[in-house]
């Protein structure tokens, strides 16, 4: 396997579930990658040697998916000049509410992107673009991914117009 360029991680193996959907995303791009299970609270000493070694382990982007106080990608973030991706875990109490709220209220200065409630694929998609912007296969690879996003909303628009001609609409 390559080098990793992405860095997945979890604040505790439960998220994996969640996060294995940005796994997936990366592998049929063909990104090399690595997950790991680090907590902001449980191993923050741990954490931290990770984050500040990633650069010169050739990781370029961060997916950093938490539940509950949702700490992990802010605690990244404030450890590293690398992009880091938040992806909030849905939770039991609040559905994820919580954690997302935690994310999107970063101080200036330590930016978090974050995607919605669960949706680490979009996740993994906001770390290839941004790989992409360096790197042509990439970008060919995302332009072909978007030509199929477009061929497959169309096909569903053309299946509901058969289904509405064949109805009576009065």
């Amino acid at each position: 396997m390559h080098q990793p360029l992405v860095s997945i991680l979890m604040g505790s193996d439960s998220d994996w579930p969640t996060l294995e959907a940005a796994s997936n995303v990366l592998k049929d791009f063909g990104v090399p990658h690595e997950a790991r299970v680090l907590s902001a609270h449980r191993s923050p000493a741990s954490l931290r040697r990770y984050v500040a070694g990633a650069p010169r382990r050739g990781l370029k982007v961060f997916i950093a998916g938490a539940g509950g106080a949702a700490h992990l990608g802010g605690v990244v973030a404030a450890h590293t000049i690398l992009p880091v991706i938040a992806v909030p875990i849905e939770t039991k109490s609040l559905k994820g509410l919580d954690s997302l709220l935690s994310m999107v209220q970063m101080p200036t200065g330590v930016p978090v992107a974050t995607v919605a409630i669960g949706n680490a694929a979009n996740a993994a998609l906001l770390a290839i673009q941004t790989l992409a912007l360096h790197d042509r296969a990439l970008q060919r690879k995302l332009a072909a991914y978007k030509r199929r996003l477009t061929a497959k909303n169309l096909k569903a628009d053309r299946t509901l117009q058969a289904t509405l001609r064949g109805r009576s609409c009065r």
